[in-house]
């Protein structure tokens, strides 16, 4: 492991439904000095999400409040009053414990993230098969209203035209295929010197 890896991250984002999380979770699983960086959002949780696992769950109000008092890295409005960001204390956590932190972030979130960390951080777009795909995975999972999987669609078809924004780009067609290529990614970047 490099001596620096202390100042490196790793950014995975995606469209709502690309599967990232499912990769995402394959590396924290690998053995590598990764640690999952919890965001922070205003939105409420989904399903079996725990607070302080997935996400830091707080109000819209105390979003803006710590908006105000610069304790974000980062942060998007991604939808009227839904809010997403990094906390500048999760990645001094992370850091602290000298491992790199995993941002599973949306993809406005991964463009910012990689301006701010620039050469210290790998950003990977993870690429849906398709919008069709995406829609059908939407559907699938099962957690949100038919509206809400619209708006998510719509929100992808913009994103994917943001991917060459990222150093690199996964396509998951095949899910073992995109494990084994994320995992090797990721590998040669934790061991460059």
């Amino acid at each position: 492991m490099r001596k620096d890896n202390c100042r490196r991250v790793l950014i995975i984002s995606a469209p709502s439904g690309a599967g990232k999380t499912t990769l995402v979770n394959h590396l924290l699983m690998s053995g590598l000095p990764l640690l999952f960086s919890v965001s922070a959002t205003s939105r409420k949780p989904r399903g079996d999400e725990v607070d302080g696992r997935e996400y830091y769950f707080i109000t819209a109000a105390e979003f803006r409040r710590r908006i105000r008092r610069d304790e974000f890295v980062e942060w998007q409005e991604v939808y009227k009053d839904h809010y997403y960001g990094t906390l500048r204390s999760e990645i001094e956590r992370i850091h602290d414990d000298g491992m790199i932190p995993l941002f599973d972030v949306d993809v406005m979130g991964g463009i910012n993230l990689k301006k701010i960390f620039g050469e210290d951080a790998l950003a990977i777009f993870v690429m849906p098969p398709s919008v069709d795909e995406l829609h059908k995975r939407l559907l699938k999972r099962g957690t949100d209203s038919p509206e809400k999987i619209q708006m998510r669609v719509e929100k992808a078809a913009s994103e994917l035209i943001l991917s060459d924004r990222f150093d690199r780009m996964i396509i998951n067609d095949d899910l073992g295929k995109a494990c084994r290529e994320i995992l090797r990614v990721v590998t040669e970047f934790i061991e460059e010197q």
